[in-house]
C-alpha cells in the first residue's frame, strides 16, 4: 500500500499540525471523516487516507505447535465426517480451518481489533479517541457510522483490511506524536455500524467483520449495558473468547458519584451470567472498565491497555484458539457418546448364536448323530430285528403322524430370524453413539444382511453333512463278524431241528436248541452293545457337524454384518481421537 502523506519536506515524526489546505485535501471525500467540532484547523490533529500502494509484505502469521496439532485435527475431523455428516453441521469449522489458514498467510505484526456496539454507545467517539483525531462521524443522526472504517498505525496492513472488505476511501492512518504511534505500532482499529441498527445491511456487516477480526472492544453505556440483543446475540455466543475482548462502559461522567461503580459491577455480574470470564487478579478473561470517550477520562488506561495486548502479538492465534473450540463445542452433540459405545463379545457370540440357530445347526448336529447311529444298527444290528422294522414302517398308517411343517415356512421362519439377529447386533453396536454415525452403524447392519439368508442356505448345503456314510471305526468289522455268527448260529440249528424232524439226521435236541439260542440271543446281544459303544462316536460326529455349521455361518455373518459394523465403530473411534485433539484432551475415546 501507498499512504497519501503531507506534502514533500515535512518530517513525518514532526508534531506539527497539517496546515488548513492539506487538511482540507485529505478529508474532502463528502462521506466520512469530517469535521465533527467547529475547532479550526490549525487546532485539530490530522489524519491520512492510506490508499492502495506497493508496500513490502509483513511477516507472516506464525502459530504455536498446539494451535497447528489442533487445526490439522480438525481439518482430519472434517475430511473423515464429510461421508457421515451433512455440509451443514460441517460448515462453521469449514469457515474456521478457512479463516484461519487465511490469517496465517497475513501480517503478523499486526492485531486487528474491532470497535463495536449499540445505536449512541458512544464507539465512534470512543474511535476517534483512540486515533487522537476526528475520523469516525459522530452526531445525532442515527445510524451514524454506515461501514467499517479502519485506522492503521503502521504499514503493513493493506493485505489485512482487504481481508476486511474495506475499500480505500474509508482507510485511514492518524498522524500523531511519535511516542502515541510506538504505543500502538501495529494495531489496525475498526470502526463498526450500530449492531442494533435498524438497516439490515449495517447488522450484516457487524456480522461478517467480527468473525475476521483478532479481538473486539464492546462499548456499552449506562442505558443499554444490559441489552438483551447484545448479551443474547453476541456476548453469550463468544464467551469464548474472552481473552480477546475488552469490554467498555462509556458515558461514566453521566453518572453521578458512585453510580458508575455500581453500574460496572451490574456489568460484571452480566458478563458472569454470560459465562464470559473475566481478566481478573491476573487470570485470562475480558478486560472490564469505564471511562468517558467525551471527557478523556479513562482512554489513556484503554490505550496502554490496548498497547500492551497490540505488543504481546497473539491476539489473532487466541481468536483462532477460541474459534477453534466454539467450533468443537457445537461439533460435540455428533461426536461425544453418551455411553461406553463398541460391540462386546457377548453380543457377537449371540449373534453367531442367532445365526446358527437360523442355519439349523443344532439340528444338523442331531441329524448327524441320528445317522451315525442308523448306520451303526445296519452294520451291527440283527437281520430279523431290521426286517421286523421295515415291514412295521411300511404298514403303519398315516393316521397320527407329526405333519411336517412345509419348506415355505421353515424358510419364512429361518430369515425371520436372520433379521432379527441383524437387527439385534446393529442396535448393541449403535447404542450410545451420536446420532449420525448410529445412522450409519445400522446401515451398514442393513446393507450387510441383504442377501445373508440366501448365503446361509448355500452355506448349510455346503457346510452339512458330508456325502455318502457316516465313517466307521476299527470295531464295526468285528462287530459285524459276531452279529453274522450269532445269526449262522441260528440258522445251523434251525436246519438240524429241520432235518431231524424229517428224519435225515439222527435225533438230538440239545445241541441245535442251544445253537438256537446262542444266535437268538447273542445277536441282540451285539446289537446292544454295538449301540452303547457307538453313542460317544455319533455324539462326536455330530458336534462336529454342528461345529462346522455354526463356523460357517458365524464366518458369513461376521464378513457381511459384523466387519461392516465394526469398520463404522473404527472410524467413529477415529473421528473421536481427532475430536478429542481438536478440544485438546489426551483421550477422546471411552
Amino acid at each position: 500500500m501507498r499512504e497519501e502523506r503531507r506534502p514533500r519536506g515535512r518530517d513525518d515524526s514532526s508534531h506539527t499540525p497539517a496546515t488548513s489546505s492539506d487538511a482540507a485535501d485529505t478529508w474532502d471525500d463528502g462521506l466520512i471523516a469530517r469535521r465533527v467540532s467547529e475547532t479550526s484547523p490549525a487546532e485539530q490533529p490530522a489524519a491520512v487516507e492510506i490508499r492502495t500502494g506497493g508496500q513490502q509484505p509483513a511477516t507472516p502469521l506464525v502459530y504455536d505447535d498446539s494451535l497447528r496439532s489442533r487445526l490439522d485435527a480438525l481439518r482430519e475431523l472434517v475430511g473423515l465426517s464429510r461421508t457421515r455428516l451433512d455440509s451443514k453441521t460441517l460448515a462453521e469449522a469449514g469457515r474456521v480451518l478457512d479463516e484461519a489458514a487465511a490469517r496465517r498467510r497475513l501480517s503478523g505484526q499486526h492485531t486487528v481489533v474491532a470497535i463495536a456496539g449499540a445505536t449512541g454507545s458512544g464507539k465512534s467517539q470512543l474511535f476517534n479517541a483512540l486515533a487522537g483525531v476526528a475520523i469516525s462521524e459522530t452526531g445525532v443522526r442515527r445510524p451514524t457510522t454506515a461501514a467499517p472504517i479502519a485506522c492503521s498505525w503502521s504499514d503493513g496492513a493493506s493485505t489485512l483490511i482487504d481481508r476486511l472488505g474495506i475499500p480505500g476511501r474509508l482507510r485511514r492512518r492518524p498522524v500523531q506524536s511519535a511516542e502515541a504511534e510506538a504505543q500502538l505500532r501495529g494495531l489496525i482499529l475498526i470502526d463498526l455500524p450500530d449492531h442494533d441498527s435498524a438497516a439490515v445491511q449495517h447488522r450484516e456487516q457487524v456480522d461478517r467483520v467480527l468473525a475476521l477480526v483478532d479481538a473486539v472492544i464492546w462499548v456499552v453505556d449506562p442505558e443499554k449495558y444490559a441489552d438483551a440483543v447484545l448479551h443474547e446475540r453476541y456476548l453469550r455466543p463468544m464467551a469464548g473468547h474472552a481473552e480477546v475482548m475488552f469490554v467498555v462502559l462509556n458515558q461514566v461522567d453521566r453518572l453521578p458519584g458512585e453510580a458508575a461503580e455500581m453500574v460496572l459491577d451490574d456489568l460484571r455480574r452480566l458478563l458472569d451470567e454470560d459465562g464470559i470470564a473475566l481478566g481478573e487478579y491476573g487470570e485470562p478473561g475480558a478486560t472490564v472498565l469505564a471511562l468517558s470517550a467525551l471527557t478523556g477520562d479513562g482512554v489513556g488506561e484503554l490505550r496502554e491497555l490496548l498497547g500492551q495486548f497490540v505488543t504481546e502479538r497473539g491476539a489473532a492465534a487466541r481468536r483462532i484458539s477460541a474459534d477453534v473450540d466454539a467450533a468443537g463445542w457445537r461439533l460435540r452433540p455428533v461426536y461425544a457418546a453418551g455411553r461406553r459405545t463398541g460391540l462386546s463379545e457377548e453380543a457377537r457370540d449371540e449373534f453367531a448364536d442367532r445365526l446358527a440357530d437360523a442355519v439349523g445347526a443344532t439340528a444338523a448336529g442331531e441329524a448327524a448323530e441320528r445317522a451315525w447311529l442308523r448306520n451303526a444298527n445296519r452294520a451291527c444290528g440283527t437281520p430279523w430285528l431290521r426286517l421286523w422294522r421295515w415291514v412295521q414302517g411300511r404298514s403303519d398308517p398315516l393316521t397320527g403322524r407329526i405333519p411336517v411343517r412345509p419348506q415355505a415356512d421353515e424358510e419364512v421362519t429361518a430369515r425371520q430370524r436372520v433379521e432379527q439377529a441383524v437387527r439385534t447386533v446393529s442396535e448393541r453396536a449403535s447404542a450410545g453413539l451420536p446420532a449420525p454415525w448410529a445412522q450409519a452403524v445400522r446401515e451398514a447392519a442393513v446393507r450387510g444382511a441383504q442377501g445373508l439368508p440366501e448365503a446361509l442356505d448355500e452355506l448349510a448345503v455346503r457346510a452339512g453333512l458330508p456325502p455318502g456314510r457316516p465313517p466307521r471305526p476299527g470295531w464295526w468289522p468285528a462287530a459285524v463278524l459276531a452279529q453274522a455268527a450269532m445269526t449262522i448260529l441260528q440258522v445251523i440249528g434251525g436246519l438240524w431241528l429241520v432235518g431231524q424232524i424229517a428224519g435225515v439226521m439222527s435225533p438230538n435236541l440239545g445241541v441245535p436248541v442251544l445253537l438256537m439260542v446262542a444266535g437268538i440271543v447273542g445277536g441282540p446281544l451285539v446289537e446292544w452293545s454295538c449301540r452303547m459303544a457307538a453313542r460317544g462316536p455319533a455324539r462326536r460326529y455330530g458336534q462336529d457337524a454342528e461345529r462346522r455349521l455354526r463356523e460357517a455361518a458365524a464366518g458369513c455373518g461376521r464378513a457381511r454384518v459384523l466387519d461392516p459394523l465394526a469398520a463404522e465403530l473404527l472410524r467413529y473411534r477415529e473421528v473421536r481421537e481427532q475430536y478429542g485433539r481438536v478440544m485438546g484432551m489426551e483421550a477422546a475415546a471411552r
